[in-house]
């Protein structure tokens, strides 16, 4: 056992982690042998990249548990955790009153390809409460969710060409995984092997906060331009937090060239907010993508419009979208019990305020000691930046080389029981699970390691 061990590590000296702290590393033994195992299974060991653990140090930590603000790994390490499964776990891991309500629904079956009420339910939840939609589709995936959601901005319009925004992750579907080429307005230029050029050259990527760009972009493709895709609150590739007036824009340039305006809110939707971005902002977007928290962390997606607009989907319209597992009752089960406690009158500010009295805390001690580190917050949301610049708002803003900075801190932060995900450019979040004590301890970590890593710079 011990020589295969040492052989997994053996293999994995590229991501070894360099001595700068009083902590020794977490031992993960068990979570190194399954990530080799998993190497003969999956590509790279994992079934998303991020997970591979290839901008941190060490191999990949297998999770085995969840309760509450805290994970436990394979070999027994726990773990404070602010991924919460990339966001949805508002309420926390293994929320009770979720775990109830989705073993109650199982004992009936767990899926039938057919309507049931609870599609009705978890709907009327969210319509009810959120005035910028009237009808809603669910899908499977935030990745699904967008992707409808560009067919029917296209079916509506009969314009075949897109606007999104440097920095903004739509998820993997070819039309949105692309990058900026070179030039103020530019077609993209794909991100991934595999997608044809032909499906690029109808995204359009522009800079986030560049309206001439975006006013470029209209005058050269008059009458071409189908919809702008944003993430109003864009979490994907840092916390770029846009002015008021750049989304306002968005909404006015979108209106005077008739075409549509698509919010993804698979990150902010039902996170800074019960009405996401949308309602932060006080901006009404044509349509809404949400992601997985309006299932409690199940795999579920949904998009959102007027009655107009939605009408014009299959069957009631020309744009063709469906899915087995559409609206899943397990999934919608989740859904309910969550977002049935999102609903909680004062929800919402409670959480928004720990999180800035956390955040506000770490920025405070960086700045006492000088050093070069931001956090940027919105809602319960928040990201660490290593950086002097008060304001990050596009992915060119961020300096690249910050990232080993992270890569340090994230190997203290593990070693202290704090968990993040395994990549600088990932935001964090705190769910309602965060006790005081938790947020004391992860904010004294946060401390040691920022000393260490100023301490190596």
């Amino acid at each position: 056992m011990f020589d295969s061990i040492k052989k997994i590590f053996s293999t994995e000296t590229e991501n070894a982690s360099p001595v700068y702290g009083d902590k020794p590393d977490i031992i993960r033994e068990k979570s190194a042998e399954l990530y080799e195992r998993a190497k003969n299974y999956f590509p790279g060991g994992v079934n998303s990249p991020v997970r591979a653990f290839k901008s941190v140090y060490g191999t990949p930590l297998f999770i085995e548990k969840g309760d509450g603000s805290r994970l436990w790994d394979a070999d027994g390490n726990e773990f404070i955790d602010f991924c919460g499964s990339w966001g949805p776990l508002i309420l926390g891991h293994n929320h009770p009153k979720i775990r109830e309500k989705v073993i109650e629904v199982m004992q009936n079956g767990m899926s039938f390809g057919a309507p049931t009420a609870l599609e009705n339910e978890l709907a009327e939840l969210i319509i009810k409460n959120n005035k910028y939609i009237e009808k809603i589709r669910f899908t499977s995936s935030g990745t699904e969710a967008v992707m409808s959601a560009i067919r029917l901005a296209r079916g509506v319009t009969k314009r075949d060409k897109i606007i999104k925004f440097e920095g903004c992750y739509h998820g993997h579907t070819d039309a949105l995984l692309v990058k900026a080429g070179s030039g103020l307005v530019t077609f993209g230029e794909t991100s991934s092997a595999g997608i044809p050029k032909a499906y690029a050259d109808e995204t359009i990527v522009v800079s986030l906060n560049d309206k001439e760009a975006v006013k470029a972009a209209f005058e050269q493709f008059k009458e071409q331009i189908a919809c702008v895709i944003i993430e109003p609150v864009p979490a994907n590739n840092g916390l770029l937090l846009q002015n008021q007036d750049f989304l306002e824009f968005l909404r006015e340039i979108c209106d005077q060239n008739c075409s549509l305006l698509i919010f993804d809110e698979v990150i902010s939707g039902f996170r800074v907010g019960f009405e996401g971005a949308a309602g932060f902002y006080n901006i009404k977007p044509d349509i809404i993508t949400y992601g997985k928290i309006i299932g409690g962390g199940l795999p579920v997606g949904a998009y959102g419009a007027s009655n107009g607009i939605m009408s014009n989907i299959s069957p009631e319209g020309g744009v063709y979208q469906a899915g087995t597992l559409s609206g899943n009752p397990v999934a919608m089960a989740a859904g309910i019990a969550q977002l049935t406690e999102l609903l909680k009158s004062g929800f919402y500010k409670e959480m928004n305020q720990k999180t800035l009295e956390f955040t506000d805390s770490i920025q405070r001690y960086a700045t006492s000691k000088s050093y070069k580190f931001k956090v940027f917050q919105i809602g319960s949301i928040f990201w660490f930046a290593f950086t002097e610049k008060e304001k990050i708002q596009t992915s060119e803003d961020i300096d690249a080389s910050s990232m080993e900075k992270f890569k340090m801190m994230h190997r203290e932060l593990l070693n202290r029981g704090i968990y993040l995900g395994p990549s600088g450019y990932e935001v964090g979040f705190v769910s309602a699970a965060h006790s005081k004590i938790d947020l004391e301890k992860a904010k004294r970590a946060i401390f040691e390691s920022l000393d260490i890593v100023f301490k190596n710079r």
